[in-house]
């Protein structure tokens, strides 16, 4: 979870320094399980569904504006949960219904949060659903991330949506050396920054560097990010596979 998807959660725990660089958790513990489980990949997608629907029974004691971003949050990670074991249809409603929820969080207030979890589920979809959707609606994951950053600038989760886009996009819309240059601005800039955030840097630094052929340079990532979620198979065994 992105600590700008956070703040309203009143929740606040130490920071944590992994290889050299600092994230610090704000979530609350039945929202961490959901997201560590879904990160670490150790159990199948049917033994997280019962923290995922744990998560939304917390989830809806909350209210407001507060309640919509949990609400898209969770269904955010079990959707990462269903696409990681190709579970496709699982994953679009997931998304679908985050997205929604992003929407109904927007409607009634404005936040950072808002715009960050509405960007996740989109990008998502846009990977899931038929080209023509990502086509017409691919644009608007940056643009939302942009909407979030200037709600709060020190967004790490937003930022890191916006230097995807030079990593991820295929080519020829991807730029590896704008790529690597925000993630690293991420990591030394006074960006928020949760568990999960800075795994996702490290993990597109990593990604980035293997497709240049820079497998030293790789190796140095792929480590970082296993250092914070050791068990994740996509870093540990398909990224570290390709050394």
């Amino acid at each position: 979870m992105k600590r700008a998807l956070v703040v309203w959660l009143l929740l606040a725990a130490g920071s944590r320094c992994f290889s050299g660089e600092t994230y610090r958790d704000a979530l609350p513990p039945w929202l961490a399980r959901l997201r560590d489980a879904v990160y670490e990949q150790v159990l199948r997608a049917e033994q997280i569904y019962p923290l995922y629907t744990a998560a939304k029974t917390k989830a809806g004691e909350l209210s407001g504006a507060d309640k919509f971003n949990a609400l898209a949050f969770c269904e955010y990670l079990m959707g990462r949960a269903y696409q990681y074991f190709e579970l496709k249809d699982s994953a679009v409603a997931c998304y679908q219904r985050g997205y929604d929820a992003a929407e109904s969080s927007l409607a009634v207030k404005e936040t950072a949060a808002g715009w960050v979890a509405r960007s996740n589920n989109l990008s998502q979809l846009c990977t899931l659903k038929p080209r023509t959707f990502a086509i017409s609606r691919g644009l608007d994951v940056g643009r939302y991330a942009e909407n979030a950053l200037k709600l709060n600038p020190r967004s790490g989760a937003a930022k890191h949506i916006i230097a995807s886009r030079w990593v991820y996009a295929p080519a020829p819309f991807n730029d590896n050396g704008k790529g690597v240059n925000q993630m690293k601005e991420i990591l030394a800039g006074d960006y928020e920054l949760q568990r999960d955030d800075l795994f996702n840097v490290y993990t597109a630094l990593a990604y980035v560097y293997l497709r240049i052929k820079d497998k030293n340079e790789a190796r140095v990532w792929i480590d970082k990010a296993l250092s914070v979620y050791p068990t994740n198979k996509f870093v540990g065994e398909e990224l570290r596979g390709r050394l």
